[in-house]
């Protein structure tokens, strides 16, 4: 297969690779080792097969215990399936998921933006409150040490590890800062790739933004759900401000937050870098 940036996959969106991003020191991620991604619910055979051809081993799913079971995720063949939430999931409270009977099947929203019944007016300070949470909530610390924990095991050449949440932008961007962070990556590129999502999604943000306007929404909510469906430095920024307020920086935040070790930095870079 090739070494391209977005894979080539039929029922999906922002399905990316992080191989090819440089380091300072000269050191390159590897390709095929590393998959960003959107929901794996509405993949088809034919990408199941190219996603395990392309050495898939782990599907990271960062959704909530919700939006997991709206759209479950459809797992490559070969692949280990680890449900690693970063948002809301108190996993010992499992009562609050077993009123099968009360629902047989999930509410559906009348939109298409995945884990939401309901728009918020407010979308760009709601982006904002969701950065920060990434930062601070202990849920999301615990998310982020587990798929650290997954990216330490895929230690076998040709094997990959994919991460994602719903629409590939705000869990999974972050987990993308955290781990380019970790291989050295420049500051400059990783703001690059996160802000790449804005040309992978926008064949859906306009069909969203089109259904909406047909729908003849008033403009506030049009801007709400441009600011849900995309992403913005404004909102790094806030994942910034916070990282700064805990730990000074995102290479500190790494080591005193998620409790990632010199030893593990280094054998991220042996597995991860050329």
């Amino acid at each position: 297969m090739e070494n391209e940036r977005l894979l080539k996959i039929e029922s999906g969106i922002n399905f990316r690779e992080l191989g090819g991003y440089t380091t300072p020191s000269g050191q390159t991620v590897k390709f095929h080792k590393v998959l960003r991604t959107a929901s794996l619910g509405h993949l088809s055979a034919n990408d199941l097969t190219y996603l395990d051809d392309y050495g898939v081993r782990y599907d990271i799913d960062f959704r909530s215990r919700d939006e997991q079971q709206q759209i479950p995720d459809r797992v490559p063949p070969q692949a280990e399936y680890l449900f690693d939430p970063v948002f809301g999931v108190d996993l010992t409270q499992a009562s609050k998921f077993d009123k099968q009977d009360e629902a047989n099947t999930p509410k559906q929203p009348d939109h298409d933006i995945e884990g939401m019944d309901e728009i918020p007016l407010n979308g760009y300070e709601k982006m904002l409150e969701t950065y920060r949470d990434l930062i601070n909530l202990d849920s999301a610390k615990t998310a982020y040490r587990r798929f650290f924990d997954k990216l330490l095991e895929n230690d076998q050449d040709n094997h990959s590890v994919l991460f994602h949440c719903t629409a590939g932008k705000d869990r999974t961007g972050i987990g993308s800062v955290f781990l380019l962070t970790a291989l050295g990556v420049d500051r400059a590129t990783i703001i690059q790739d996160y802000l790449l999502t804005n040309q992978t999604s926008k064949s859906f943000i306009d069909g969203q933004l089109q259904k909406a306007q047909a729908s003849q929404v008033a403009p506030a909510m049009l801007d709400s759900i441009r600011a849900l469906l995309s992403v913005s430095t404004d909102y790094l920024q806030a994942a910034d401000e916070a990282v700064q307020l805990q730990a000074g920086t995102w290479a500190n935040y790494l080591r005193t937050e998620l409790k990632v070790t010199p030893d593990q930095i280094h054998d991220l870079k042996r597995i991860y870098l050329v």
